[in-house]
């Protein structure tokens, strides 16, 4: 029986998050009270008692899911991964949680991340679509035949793709795509165009943090978003992880990997339980729990 620990991506936070780590662990404590000083703001404030719109900001949003993941990781006595994998965001949690990259290096990474991510969203607007109930290759298929900006962004499990593009494009897909017969075409409450050639400035803004950053091999291995494949080199993480941003998200395809690999127990460390969900309809026989303290 082989455990995975998997690490959830933005649209999982609450407010109130991590606030009981805080209360009841010393270690979360000092984990959160140093990321204050290295964030220059006061997360915690907004994580345990903002509003939704003052987590709902990408350069609040990434960094909060990050810290109430990997903190819990930390916290926990018995974390003992065989491998681990992050939808998105998450997969800097995974990273950090199985020891690829120190905490402090981690969050400022993160941090970068979404600023520059904002940035790139704030040039042009826009945003994201969660497809339901048609086959992958019809969605891609749809999105390759809009003369606008718009592609599959997040392999999420079988029958929910989400589509990633600016707003002409993602509009006209999604008509194009209830027409097809998607049961549902839902434009996402979120600040851009996540993994889709959109974001290209904020890559290149990424690549010379990253590679300015020490990363070592994990403890176990990483099934990266890119390509859903295992990997413990730390330059191939590093580049996979440059890639991610403009790369869609093989969720589906990293679930089916990890179980092929031998993974029956996944549990899910951070806000929410969305991947628990997704785990279950991508494997049947898959044991799932969710820690969210």
């Amino acid at each position: 029986m082989k455990k995975a620990y998997v690490f959830p991506g933005q649209g999982a936070q609450f407010v109130g998050m991590g606030k009981s780590l805080y209360e009841g662990h010393a270690l979360a404590k000092t984990m959160f009270d140093q990321a204050n000083e290295i964030l220059g703001f006061n997360i915690t404030n907004l994580m345990f008692a903002g509003t939704d719109e003052d987590l709902k900001q990408t350069k609040v949003t990434q960094p909060a899911i990050f810290l109430h993941s990997v903190i819990l990781a930390k916290t926990l006595t018995d974390f003992a991964p065989d491998m681990v994998a992050g939808h998105s965001l998450g997969e800097f949690s995974a990273l950090v949680a199985a020891g690829a990259m120190n905490f402090e290096d981690g969050l400022k990474l993160v941090s970068q991340r979404a600023q520059a991510m904002q940035k790139a969203c704030e040039k042009q607007p826009s945003t994201m679509a969660a497809i339901l109930g048609l086959p992958d290759e019809k969605v891609e298929e749809i999105c390759a035949s809009i003369n606008e900006v718009v592609v599959a962004a997040n392999y999420n499990c079988p029958g929910q793709l989400v589509i990633s593009g600016s707003i002409a494009g993602v509009d006209a897909a999604c008509a194009k795509l209830t027409e097809a017969g998607a049961k549902r075409a839902l434009k996402l409450n979120v600040g851009g165009a996540f993994h889709s050639p959109l974001m290209e400035p904020a890559k290149v803004e990424l690549e010379a943090a990253i590679a300015a950053t020490k990363f070592n091999a994990p403890l176990c291995p990483v099934y990266q978003n890119v390509d859903a494949k295992p990997q413990t080199d730390p330059e191939a993480i590093k580049k996979n992880l440059i890639a991610q941003l403009t790369a869609p998200v093989r969720w589906t395809q990293i679930v089916q990997n990890m179980v092929a690999d031998g993974a029956t127990n996944f549990v899910e460390l951070g806000p929410g339980n969305v991947l628990q969900g997704l785990v279950k309809k991508i494997s049947k026989e898959a044991v799932t729990e969710g820690k969210q303290e």
